[in-house]
């Protein structure tokens, strides 16, 4: 009989008779149903909640590949640098590279008839429409163009153009002002102390669908940003394309060593590190309370094993004369709990991806009343596998904390 008891398992089967057996107080059956359902709709927010987060940082993911390059090269210290670089040299000439695009970025003023904004202006290279998927997010009846002749185009971000009162297509050219980098400010004629020059429409305008570009950004051939900034020679950032069947991460390495310290290599994520920065806080704050809410769901484990334990005192007695260590049957109890735990994450997660799947198919959570309020028109939704990994292992570590010390502070009065 000690030899039965001795096996790694009994506390366990003991444990499973326990859960699915009929006490003989109805009530104990009803707790521990409520803690497995308490459990599982705990479980299920914190799946659906982080897949709603997921999907919200890859549909802006998607936005930002349409204006950002896949890898950009910007100086360590200072805003320019030499063009013609020697280290930018080397990584213009890399086998993997397909595209490379000088940029010229800063800030300055655009005046258009009677209002005015600061904007930033980016001067790029002719090949700006190859490096990255701009013609893609163009609205209007034009085509994407830098410059014509001696004529410069500006290409401004849609809710810029609202705040200027352009439209698609603006009549008149945009005054663009920006100080002066050499000689001081002369009071008497403060327009002497800006580089003045204007740009014209191409019939379009580029809509990301993020604040930060289409609010802001006004795009033109990197000629014209070197005048207005006095940067003549110099680049703000090296943009680059790799080749298609390229790996992705060794280039980034490879081109990482090259810089040294010098410059600073950075993907699509790191370009918008401060957006994505802020989603990961929210989630994990999102992920924090819901784990609250699941150790409060876990209270109600607490409640259903103490009665179990006074309900089966008479089995102790027993187990206890036919050799069971006082161990084990605590043990019993803790199985209990970690059972109770694990079956409510099971049925949360099966019911948590249930649900992300309906949303994904069909949408059923809308995000506005009308069609076409939002860039989309249900919550996005996408599983990860991690999550789905960090979930269970959260629930199973919150239940087994939250019985650990009252099952054995129970228990060990109950063996007295």
């Amino acid at each position: 009989m000690k030899r039965m008891f001795g096996v790694v398992n009994f506390p366990f089967f003991i444990a499973r008779r326990y859960l699915f057996s009929k006490k003989s107080t109805h009530a104990i059956n009803v707790i521990s149903g409520i803690s497995v359902v308490g459990v599982a709709i705990a479980t299920m927010a914190l799946i659906v909640t982080l897949s709603v987060f997921n999907g919200f940082h890859d549909l802006v993911a998607t936005f930002f590949t349409s204006f950002d390059p896949q890898l950009k090269v910007v100086p360590t210290e200072g805003k320019t640098v030499a063009a013609d670089d020697p280290i930018l040299t080397q990584i213009r000439q890399l086998p993997q590279v397909e595209v490379a695009t000088e940029s010229v970025e800063d800030m300055a003023l655009a005046i258009y008839r009677d209002r005015q904004a600061m904007v930033v202006i980016k001067g790029v290279d002719d090949n700006f429409d190859q490096l990255t998927h701009i013609n893609e997010i163009l609205v209007g009846d034009g085509d994407f163009s830098l410059h014509a002749a001696d004529m410069d185009y500006g290409t401004l971000g849609i809710r810029l153009a609202e705040t200027l009162g352009t439209g698609y297509t603006y009549e008149e050219p945009i005054h663009i002002y920006a100080p002066k980098r050499e000689g001081q400010l002369d009071m008497t004629n403060p327009d002497d102390a800006f580089e003045e020059d204007e740009l014209y429409s191409p019939g379009v305008l580029f809509n990301v669908k993020q604040s930060r570009y289409d609010k802001n950004y006004i795009l033109t051939s990197i000629s014209f940003a070197r005048r207005i900034f006095g940067q003549q020679g110099m680049l703000s950032s090296l943009e680059l394309r790799l080749k298609p069947g390229s790996h992705f991460d060794e280039t980034k390495e490879q081109i990482k060593q090259l810089c040294g310290d010098k410059f600073t290599v950075k993907d699509r994520f790191e370009q918008q590190d401060d957006t994505f920065k802020i989603m990961k806080i929210e989630k994990l704050i999102a992920y924090i309370f819901l784990t609250f809410i699941l150790m409060v769901a876990c209270f109600n484990i607490i409640g259903s094993l103490s009665m179990l334990i006074i309900d089966k005192k008479d089995d102790v007695v027993t187990l206890r004369n036919l050799g069971a260590s006082d161990k084990q049957i605590i043990h019993i109890f803790l199985f209990e709990g970690r059972m109770i735990s694990a079956i409510g994450a099971i049925l949360g997660i099966v019911t948590g991806l249930a649900l992300c799947w309906i949303q994904q198919r069909y949408g059923i959570v809308g995000l506005g009343s009308s069609s076409g309020t939002f860039v989309i028109n249900a919550y996005p939704v996408s599983v990860h596998p991690e999550d789905i990994i960090l979930v269970f292992c959260t629930v199973l570590i919150v239940g087994f904390l939250s019985v650990w010390y009252p099952v054995r502070y129970f228990a060990k009065r109950l063996l007295v």
